[in-house]
């Protein structure tokens, strides 16, 4: 039986989402954690929606596993709570839909960047999830940035290439405002995202913001659709994935094919 599990975690302590030998990974913990409660001798393989890089949180992760098992959703929800450390929160375990794959099913991620720029209001418990940069931001200038850079391209200019793996993405939104306690939040919203592109999308308009590039900048260095060295891929810890958007279940097989047949792999940005 296939089930969807959702997901909180605090990335600092981890190397990624992805298993790694000797390394402590998301996957790899809470593989081992559904082995230990399910007391069976390999560990289950899990699929998420989109592997976070070492660094990144998630308050909306979302994985698939196929198990064999009495336990009801919220019975195994308790019990891998239970044995889970304390940076790692299951918050739903539900029988999927037919034709759910937490990957590929996916219809859009949505990503939050958070910024402090303003020295007087830095907090220095933030500091895991929140990007403390020197200069203040103007961010009607960083949405015109952003808003150029909508739409289905091909953003090699802002991804890490993999051999073989398509680099063209639609992003749906590309939005900054400021919450009331005066940070900077940046909502970036994909179909899907290849490596490092949330972050270098990030760089691309904070020095938009701060005056020292143009607006127009971003979507210049997008149309030369190679990766330019001035863009700074920004520090992970200041991104979380905070959902993943699936479409009505009498869909969700249908998308998982069409996702297959566009793309190579999913990452996270």
């Amino acid at each position: 039986m296939r089930w969807r599990i959702d997901l909180r975690y605090d990335g600092t302590g981890f190397h990624g989402w992805a298993r790694q030998e000797a390394l402590r990974t998301v996957q790899g913990v809470l593989e081992d954690s559904l082995r230990t409660i399910l007391r069976v001798p390999d560990a289950p393989a899990v699929t998420c929606a989109g592997r976070t890089d070492t660094g990144v949180h998630a308050r909306g992760q979302v994985v698939h596993v196929d198990l064999e098992t009495e336990m009801r959703g919220r019975e195994l929800q308790r019990r891998l709570n239970g044995v889970l450390p304390p940076d790692v929160a299951i918050t739903a375990v539900t029988p999927a839909p037919a034709g759910f794959d937490a990957r590929f099913s996916a219809v859009a991620r949505r990503y939050v960047y958070r910024i402090c720029d303003d020295q007087g209001l830095w907090d220095p418990l933030t500091r895991h999830v929140m990007l403390r940069v020197p200069r203040p931001l103007d961010l009607d200038r960083m949405n015109e940035a952003a808003g150029k850079l909508l739409g289905e391209h091909d953003f090699a200019a802002f991804c890490r290439r993999r051999e073989g793996a398509s680099t063209v993405r639609a992003l749906l939104e590309f939005t900054w405002r400021r919450t009331e306690a005066g940070a900077v939040e940046g909502t970036v919203i994909a179909d899907a995202f290849c490596h490092s592109m949330v972050r270098a999308l990030v760089g691309s308009v904070i020095p938009v913001g701060d005056g020292r590039r143009e607006p127009d900048w971003p979507a210049t260095v997008l149309a030369e659709r190679v990766r330019h060295s001035a863009v700074t891929v920004v520090a992970a810890h200041g991104l979380t994935l905070e959902e993943v958007l699936y479409p009505a279940d009498a869909d969700l097989a249908a998308r998982a094919v069409q996702a297959r047949q566009v793309r190579g792999e999913v990452h996270h940005g």
